[in-house]
């Protein structure tokens, strides 16, 4: 996100905590733009004196998270999101977009699902980004303004790779063994967007008129990028030569649902997405070629934030907040 909104003309300086600087494949990404070495959790307002916008991508960025602290997952992705959109409003920042996601949907009854469809969380990671949403909308006045953006479920190649997302995962084990082995039957259904698509939405509503994005709500992707697993398993086969693939008879994953993406192609001025299931997948493995990726690779715990995370705390690097022990 950062590189392109510095291509783009804008003034950036990043936040993080750096618990994924180890999840990278090939050269360490360039970073033309200064870094506050900073948790979410301790920011001031002085901190953020100066900005005209926050792009918010911070938090425990994964469903499966909540299984090492429901506590803490509320900790950062809701109390601490929260207690940003305050600092910057009291800062005198005027534009705050929010990076939400789809799985707010959950298991939707509704053949598909639209930014006006009832919310129904399945995980903290879910409840957190509707809390969120919820909070902050009430923050929005003249001078302050948000716009929410559910993303559609993230892929393809990034700086700081991960393999914990369903595309990225099932690319990994197409190159790595030649086969995808499902335990589950394949069923659900998915919104999947690229990652370079979901910065485009970012860049497009930042630069739009602010009556066409304040307080508004966006899913990011595209209407004819809904898949079912298993067709997302069917087209990677394809890409990936030699590939097998086998699936179970039953998902103990109950969420399932197909989202509409007309209204951010019809209201946020310019923007389109740019890549399909193919052209990712493509993408995806001619990296994986460049990079002559090994399952050793694939498998490292840093491409995987809940085993990365794991690690951090079992070896005293994180305390029992998530908050480093090291100075």
């Amino acid at each position: 996100m950062a590189p392109l909104l510095v291509q783009a003309g804008h003034e950036v300086t990043g936040l993080d905590t750096g618990y994924f600087t180890e999840a990278r494949l090939g050269d360490e990404p360039e970073r033309p733009f200064p870094v506050l070495a900073k948790d979410l959790r301790e920011l001031t307002t002085r901190d953020l004196e100066g900005f005209e916008a926050v792009v918010h991508l911070a938090g425990l960025s994964n469903d499966a998270l909540g299984e090492i602290s429901s506590r803490v997952t509320h900790a950062i992705n809701h109390h601490a999101s929260m207690r940003l959109a305050l600092l910057a409003k009291a800062a005198g920042v005027h534009r705050y977009v929010y990076s939400s996601s789809c799985s707010v949907y959950g298991r939707s009854n509704e053949a598909v699902v639209t930014e006006k469809s009832k919310l129904d969380p399945q995980t903290d990671y879910a409840l957190c980004k509707m809390l969120d949403e919820r909070d902050i909308s009430e923050l929005a006045d003249d001078r302050f303004s948000p716009t929410f953006l559910r993303n559609g479920t993230a892929y393809g190649a990034s700086p700081r790779m991960r393999f914990d997302l369903v595309v990225n995962n099932l690319a990994g084990l197409a190159w790595t063994s030649g086969r995808i082995a499902m335990v589950s039957d394949g069923t659900p259904w998915r919104p999947i967007v690229h990652v370079l698509d979901i910065c485009q939405a970012f860049l497009k509503t930042l630069a739009a008129p602010r009556e066409a994005v304040h307080n508004e709500v966006f899913n990011v992707g595209r209407t004819d990028e809904n898949y079912q697993i298993r067709e997302i398993a069917a087209c990677l086969a394809t890409v990936f030569p030699r590939c097998e693939v086998s699936f179970g008879q039953s998902d103990p994953d109950q969420r399932s649902y197909r989202v509409s993406f007309d209204k951010i192609h019809e209201r946020l001025p310019g923007f389109a997405c740019d890549w399909d299931l193919t052209r990712g997948a493509t993408q995806l493995r001619d990296l994986f070629e460049a990079v002559s990726l090994t399952e050793d690779q694939f498998r490292f715990r840093a491409f995987t934030r809940l085993r990365q995370l794991k690690h951090l705390i079992d070896t005293g690097q994180l305390d029992a907040e998530f908050f480093w022990t090291r100075s």
